[in-house]
């Protein structure tokens, strides 16, 4: 029987690869840390897996939500208030996500090192440099893939 975190990586993965992220299992894992497996209010209310803040014009035209979240700023974690994407759906959440890393993959050099990585270690250390605040962000969607990595190889046979 498969497990709900099983689940939602396998639909993650899917939409990831229709989405032509470059590494599907690891932006799959990178969507259920950044989204508590799709169980997050940002995820629930707004199909936002990846906690893509809004930004100006904004990046899409379904609306904003504003939430708490917390930052890691200035050596020790803060609560803010943000601006949060609100997507269709969560095809449009990898979709946005995807152009997101093209479009400034050279104003932020770690996203385009990122698109050139030879392994999915490689993507998630380079564009979690970059994505978020957590100094710790790539350790923790590693271990998401470590945990369920055997998950993934049954998908694909």
């Amino acid at each position: 029987m498969q497990s709900m975190q099983d689940a939602f990586l396998k639909t993650a993965s899917e939409l990831a690869r229709e989405a032509g992220h470059i590494w599907p299992e690891y932006a799959a894992c990178e969507a259920a840390l950044e989204s508590g497996w799709g169980r997050s209010g940002l995820a629930v209310k707004a199909n936002n897996l990846f906690g893509e803040k809004q930004s100006h014009p904004p990046i899409a035209e379904t609306g904003t939500l504003e939430l708490p979240t917390r930052e890691y700023l200035h050596g020790e974690w803060v609560t803010v208030t943000a601006q949060w994407v609100v997507f269709p759906d969560w095809a449009a959440s990898f979709r946005t996500r995807m152009d997101r890393l093209r479009r400034l993959a050279k104003a932020y050099p770690a996203y385009g090192r990122a698109l050139a990585a030879a392994s999915g270690e490689e993507f998630v250390r380079e564009v979690s440099i970059s994505w978020s605040t957590d100094p710790h962000r790539a350790d923790k969607v590693l271990a998401v893939y470590q945990q369920h990595k055997d998950a993934f190889a049954q998908a694909v046979s």
